[in-house]
């Protein structure tokens, strides 16, 4: 370990994580008062409605969004290690057109759909209104832009600020709802104010750190031009598109499904456990954010970046093992004092989940590794495979067991993602002697 922590590479990654971790945690105590004033301040089938319309509107926008800050990082980075200014405008110029144009059209999708998808995803037709208004945070909600600046410039301890702002406004939002008896409108309004408000700060602070470093023109959006002068870039943001949009959507359509076959009780139950997970989860999200940007400044046909994600993955399965642990032992009490008590059929959910936790907190590297290696189609074919085994699973196993069907399903394409990610991070690992041909001729194309 001490040897681990004498390389600069692997202290800065764990000194980002460690920014973000920090925030994180605090922000997840925040979410948990958010989510138990709505708990209590709303009978189970309301909570559930409200967790179904925020899961529509974000459902539509991990479907639509591209992952425009890791093109950032890709093409970014090197630019601004040259000292290419002209280059790093057209990286954030063509991102930034990327989270217009899809915001617009998810915007646009999410409203003509809704009326005649809601009731089928258990929304009813009273709470459509507010659904729709809801929608309206489409366009700010797939913008990554202003992330990938701030990861590019270093600026991880901004990014650990702003991770504060959505869940602080929830929570106390939430607490004026609550003993301001606003019931489900004002409940809907809060987590809308505080969405739209964490986002509008993050591009706050990206334009800010752009006027400080002098960069100027860095936010003028263009699609074409800038697409031809960055060699490999619509290749790039397709596919990291399609295999982020099929796994990011994971989450809300997951909610989504499990309220349209068993009604917005179970959709709120499997919310509260899958909030637990998430949060228990988040070091390894944390530890991958500031991984990709270090390892994509590394050589790929040296040692270095692969001993960084053995290393780095060896940390966040330990860390995922003492969580489990915490998990067990803690979580039912947990969610029946933050919830109350007929929330705690949760807690078996959530038991099912943690079995996971551990490949889902060692497997994190799988991904960066495969960008790194210029195998971003194999990611898309590895992710888009694990997310239908587990549409498959969901559908069949909620018809078998109910609510612990749709827990057993989570289990279930948790390790098949994994599975499917390191099956070509191996082979790429043993082919890494001629990746540097693979990127000179992706560079070429």
């Amino acid at each position: 370990m001490k040897q681990w922590f004498a390389d600069g590479v692997f202290r800065t990654i764990v000194r980002n994580a460690s920014y973000l971790g920090s925030s994180k945690l605090v922000a997840a105590l925040l979410g948990l008062v958010a989510l138990a004033c709505a708990g209590r301040g709303m009978s189970p089938a309301l909570f559930g409605t409200l967790v179904l319309i925020h899961s529509y509107a974000n459902g539509v926008g991990a479907l639509v969004k591209f992952q425009t800050w890791q093109f950032i990082v890709r093409y970014g980075a090197p630019a601004l290690g040259r000292g290419d200014v002209d280059e790093l405008r057209d990286v954030t110029g063509f991102a930034f057109g990327l989270d217009l144009a899809s915001g617009l059209v998810g915007l646009a999708g999410g409203l003509v759909l809704l009326p005649f998808l809601a009731e089928w995803f258990g929304i009813g037709a009273d709470d459509v209104g507010l659904a729709m208004l809801y929608c309206t945070l489409i366009p700010t909600m797939t913008a990554a832009t202003p992330t990938g600046i701030l990861r590019v410039l270093d600026r991880f301890d901004q990014i650990a600020v702003q991770q504060l702002a959505t869940p602080l406004l929830r929570a106390v939002g939430g607490a004026i709802s609550y003993f301001g008896h606003f019931g489900f409108a004002g409940f809907v309004l809060t987590w809308y104010i505080a969405d739209l408000a964490g986002d509008l700060c993050l591009w706050f602070m990206a334009v800010q750190e752009l006027r400080r470093k002098g960069i100027r023109g860095a936010l003028r959006p263009g699609l074409f031009g800038p697409g031809r002068r960055l060699a490999g870039a619509w290749d790039f943001v397709w596919t990291t598109n399609f295999a982020h949009s099929i796994w990011a959507a994971w989450g809300p359509v997951s909610n989504l499904i499990v309220g349209a076959m068993l009604g917005p009780t179970s959709a709120g139950l499997f919310k509260i456990a899958a909030t637990f997970f998430d949060s228990a989860s988040k070091p390894a999200d944390l530890l991958s954010r500031s991984f990709y940007p270090e390892i994509m400044r590394l050589d790929p046909t040296s040692r270095h970046p692969w001993q960084l994600a053995i290393r780095s993955a060896t940390i966040s399965g330990a860390i995922g093992f003492l969580i489990l642990l915490v998990v067990i032992l803690g979580g039912e009490p947990v969610i029946g004092l933050v919830f109350g008590k007929r929330y705690v059929e949760a807690y078996d959910l959530l038991q099912l989940m943690t079995i996971s936790l551990i490949v889902t907190m060692a497997s994190f590297p799988l991904e960066s590794l495969l960008y790194m290696a210029g195998r971003q189609r194999s990611s898309l074919v590895a992710e888009g495979s694990a997310a239908l085994g587990y549409a498959v699973l969901l559908f069949a196993l909620i018809h078998m067991f109910g609510i612990t069907g749709a827990g057993l399903a989570y289990v279930a394409g948790v390790c098949l993602k994994a599975l499917f990610m390191l099956i070509p991070t191996v082979w790429a690992y043993r082919e890494r002697h001629r990746l540097s041909h693979i990127m000179a001729q992706g560079a070429q194309a």
